[in-house]
């Protein structure tokens, strides 16, 4: 049974296992399992997902209309970066087991494990986590309307967006072959900088 269940009822669930709930899977070692209403129907005002990350891979750039997430760090280690968007800021938390990160509902944000066998857990204030992804963003926005609107050569936009697949959720592609520049760099301190954490923004 799915949707909020009267917890009297014969058929209100009390019970379920996260890991027979798959959300996406990359590979053995990065993937996202999903607990929300639809798994379990006496849930009311929280969901979660669960996120098993390898070194250097990232929960791609998103953005959560319907709720805030709180990062909370299990094992290994990960940044969790936010778009201010008020100050359009860009702010990077490095979390390690027992660390948590908090991103407001609506703020544009992403997740990188910087050390293998990193396990996340985002929790969410809403019963079903609703997510507008950045590849969704990228694929599904024609791109004339890209290019008239960024003053951009349509053509270029085509060749550059052409590798991105729709709902993307964890990158890079298992079968990303791609070695331009230096290396995916990641920051080994953080200066703490009242009252945010900065990084130098990661770069390739």
């Amino acid at each position: 049974m799915t949707g909020n269940a009267d917890p009297t009822s014969s058929e209100a669930d009390y019970f379920f296992d996260v890991n027979t709930s798959p959300l996406f899977t990359k590979d053995a070692h990065n993937k996202i399992n999903i607990l929300g209403q639809k798994q379990l129907n006496t849930l009311e005002g929280s969901s979660l997902l669960d996120i098993f990350l390898t070194k250097g891979n990232v929960v791609e750039p998103h953005y959560h209309q319907n709720a805030a997430e709180l990062v909370y760090c299990i094992s290994g280690a990960a940044t969790v970066s936010l778009l201010q968007p008020f100050t359009k800021e860009l702010l990077h938390f490095p979390i390690t087991p027992g660390q948590v990160a908090n991103v407001p509902q609506g703020w544009w944000h992403y997740e990188v494990a910087t050390a293998d066998d990193t396990h996340l857990l985002a929790i969410f204030d809403a019963p079903n986590p609703e997510v507008i992804l950045g590849s969704d963003i990228l694929k599904f926005t024609p791109p004339e309307v890209m290019a008239h609107t960024y003053c951009m050569d349509e053509q270029k936009w085509k060749e550059v967006t052409a590798p991105i697949q729709p709902s993307t959720y964890i990158g890079s592609y298992s079968n990303c072959t791609r070695r331009t520049g230096a290396q995916w760099r990641y920051p080994q301190q953080a200066a703490y900088i009242h009252p945010v954490y900065y990084y130098p923004p990661y770069m390739y």
